[in-house]
Parts: structure tokens; sequence; C-alpha cells
């Protein structure tokens, strides 16, 4: 028999409970009379003498287990009345309808709440004290502390409600893109050259031979497009030796990335807003009730709640030299051809707070890699490139475009950026026997879940963040 949690999933009972807490508190009305056996972390032990209330918690929610000393074993009564927070205890009982607490006349009555009332049970682990963070507590602790130990802080509700709910969306994200005729593929993190250009590698030695860690999966992803597979994606792991030290910066993230045939920029922009579009309706439709636990925690610090918006399709598009137009208008300072900065898309941001698109980049400022139409010119005669970028207020998420198809413009392309094509065969041989017209974009899963969940710091919403600072735990 199959427990049903609260966001709709079966649960097989196990060796350790038949039940989860969250399922005997939501469906107790059925279940009172019955006999269940539950298992959770000691969040509060409280009473004396031959009584104990001990609230137990699991990752479904949780329940009080109440113990009378005249049901149960002696000698286990006292060790759990006197076991410490954060102990793992099991305990076997009988679900019972809380006494309800009175209200004044005329209040209405609460929602029944249900307990188990204990017959036996055991402390499968007693925690130490005194606890490194706390966790049912107010956790006066800096970042850091916290990560250093992520497994007390993921006991947090609000923390454990992020993750749950990063796990929705890659699945959410997966579902779109399978939708869209999207197949999934997994690329090499091991690679022998720059899969993107430059100098941001993290070497390694592979046996005998140099090797580095993978900075994105674009150049197998567009060998598969090659071969025919049309359109694939990836949710997997990237590795950038950058110095950046930032909120929304790290070392190692993951990020979905596709790649699609016969597509421009505007089709795969158009794919990105779908599924972006698709992740806000599901996390609405299924996930108040973690977004509710997040909002929970906020509020008590004094922040205010977040909201799911449903954004709004098609997201607007805003060329770069609109956007330098923005800016100037704004006060800032800049001129054509120069990289749109952080301070510059404050500017840009107040006049479009949500998604964006920044699209039609001076083809100067992008890689040799994207696709040009020699005809497409910016204000000042410059040549205009096929790569944007998208942003959500101010901070950048995704970086795209069309990829050159056409072999003797990627040598071209190199020379006109003082690069030798020989230096290149890895990527530009995959081009020498006809490419269709492709495109793609690589979107930061992290940087979605800091919209999603309000985080102010990207290491908030990625469970052991690899930064400049940071390669433990």
């Amino acid at each position: 028999m199959s427990m049903t949690g609260r966001d709709g999933r079966d649960w097989e009972p196990t060796h350790y409970r038949t039940h989860t807490l969250g399922e005997v508190r939501d469906q107790g009305a059925q279940m009172i009379g019955h006999e269940v056996t539950v298992a959770g972390y000691a969040e509060t032990v409280r009473g004396r003498g031959a009584i104990c209330f001990l609230m137990l918690r699991d990752g479904t929610g949780y329940l009080q287990a109440f113990l009378k000393k005249d049901n149960m074993d002696e000698d286990t009564f006292d060790a759990m009345q006197g076991s410490s927070r954060e102990s793992t205890i099991q305990v076997t009982g009988i679900v019972a309808q809380k006494r309800p607490p009175k209200v004044a006349e005329g209040e209405p009555e609460p929602p029944a709440e249900y307990e188990v009332n204990v017959t036996s049970g055991q402390i499968l682990a007693l925690a130490e004290t005194p606890l490194p963070v706390g966790v049912s507590d107010d956790v006066n602790v800096g970042l850091d502390v916290r990560l250093d130990n992520r497994h007390l802080d993921l006991r947090r509700a609000h923390v454990n409600a992020m993750f749950q709910l990063r796990g929705n969306v890659l699945q959410y994200g997966r579902d779109h893109l399978i939708t869209e005729g999207f197949n999934e593929m997994n690329s090499p993190k091991i690679i022998a050259s720059a899969s993107e250009g430059g100098t941001n590698l993290f070497p390694m030695k592979y046996f005998e031979t140099d090797a580095y860690l993978s900075q994105s999966p674009q150049l197998y992803k567009q060998l598969a497009v090659l071969g025919g597979l049309e359109r694939v994606f990836e949710v997997g792991p990237a590795f950038r030796a950058e110095n950046h030290d930032t909120y929304r910066h790290l070392n190692e993230f993951i990020s979905f990335d596709i790649e699609g045939a016969w597509m421009n920029d505007e089709d795969v922009m158009c794919v990105q807003e779908r599924m972006i579009h698709h992740i806000w309706s599901q996390v609405a439709a299924n996930d108040q009730n973690l977004i509710d636990i997040i909002n929970e925690y906020r509020e008590s610090q004094g922040d205010e709640a977040i909201t799911v918006e449903v954004p709004s399709l098609p997201f607007p598009r805003i060329p770069y030299c609109d956007a330098i137009e923005i800016v100037k208008s704004g006060g800032g300072k800049i001129e054509w051809g120069d990289d749109i900065e952080s301070h510059h898309c404050d500017l840009i941001a107040a006049k479009y707070p949500g998604f964006h698109f920044l699209p039609r980049w001076p083809m100067s400022m992008k890689p040799f890699y994207i696709f040009h139409d020699e005809t497409e010119k910016g204000s000042t005669g410059g040549q205009l490139s096929r790569g944007f970028d998208l942003n959500y207020g101010r901070d950048e998420m995704t970086s795209g475009g069309q990829r050159e198809h056409r072999f003797e413009v990627l040598e071209q392309n190199l020379r006109n950026m003082d690069l030798n094509p020989a230096e290149f065969t890895f990527y530009t041989d995959g081009f020498r026997y006809g490419a269709p017209p492709h495109a793609g974009w690589g979107l930061g899963v992290a940087r979605l879940l800091m919209v999603l969940t309000g985080a102010g710091n990207v290491r908030e919403v990625v469970l052991f963040p690899r930064d400049r600072n940071r390669v433990t735990p």
C-alpha cells in the first residue's frame, strides 16, 4: 500500500515507517483508530513525569506523538523524554484526534488536528548538543556557517522548501522541452580544449593527457544537431574558472541548455519564454504550499512575501540599439559598442522589471560562432549579430543566439577577431560536411530559483555551492 504525500506523490512504505507524517496530518480523519509507524527528527520534546509530547518532523511535515509511561515500555519512555532535539526517532501507535483548543463563543472551530498515541518506539540516532546551527530557532549565523552545515540548514522548513521547489522546476522544464520535440542528451565534462574559447578553464590531468572541465555543452549540442538529432537539450553542470565573487556567480552551476536545427534566434527565444511560462504556471498550480513555507520565513524576517505571477507572452524584445537609447535617456553613460553593465541594466529594468530579451548585439561583442546577417547594421554602421541575452530586471539569466553554420564564414570570423583558424579545428571540423542553420541558449537553474524564491544570493538555492573560496562540503 503506497502513501500519498501532500504533493500528490506516492510514498511506498519502508522498513522504518508505514506512513509519512504529512499523510497522517492531512488524512487523519480516515485513519483514526488505526496503528501506524512513523519516524522523523525531534523538533521539540515537552513534558515531565508520566507524559511527554514529542513533535516529529520529516520531509513531508510535522506531527505530534503523545507518550504516556503507562502505555509503553518505561525505559523507552524515559529515553525518549530525555532525548535531544534533532535526534531521529521512530514510534508506533494509534492515530487519534487532538483535543481542540478552547475558543471564545462565536469564534469558528479550528480545523481538526491529529496525533499518534504511542505504544512503542526507539531512538534511531541521538543528536549531539549543542547544534552548530539552529533548526527550529532563529539562526543568527552567517551564510558561510550555514553552508558548512548544510545538512542541518536543510532541515529548516523554508530551506527545505526551496530545494523541493528546485527539483520541481527541473521537472517542469524537462517536461516542456520534451513536449516541444527536444531529446535529452548528456555531454562529456572532461574535454581536451575550450568549448567556448577564452581562458576561464579548470585544468586537470586525464591519465597522461592535459584536459579541462567543460565550460559548456555547446559544442556537443551543436554536433548532435549536425548529426541529425534536430532538437536536443541537456540539464547538467558547467565549470567556469572565473574570479567573480558576487551574489549571482558560481564556478560550478547547473543550466538548461538547448540547441535546435532549422531555427534562428527568434525561434529559440520563443522556446525559452514558453518554457519559463510553463514553469511558472506549474509552480502557481502545484507548489503554493512550498511558496507559503518560504513566505512564512520571509515575513518573520521582515521581508516582503513573494508571489508567483505567471509572466505574459511574449516577453519584451529590446534590441541592443534601443537599450543603449534607454540607458542614455535615463542619464547613463554609454555608447554604441559598449557592454551593457549592471548599473545600465538598472535603468532598463525601471521600464522592464520582469523578463525581457536583449537581442541583436554588435558582432564585435559576441564570439566567433554567433551568426550575423551581413545586411544588418547598427545605428553607427556596425555589424549586428544574432546573439541575445535574457534578463530579469537587472540580472542576466541567459546567453544565446543563432550559430554560424557556414564553415567558410566561421573561419573568416576567427580571422576578423585575430584568431588562428588552425587552433579551432576541434570546433570548425564539424561544419565541413554541411550544417543546418541552428540556434540555442543556456539558462542557469539557480538564477531562475532566485527569482521564484526571492533569494538574494545564488548560494541560497544551490545545495552545495562551489565558488572562489568554497570546495567543501
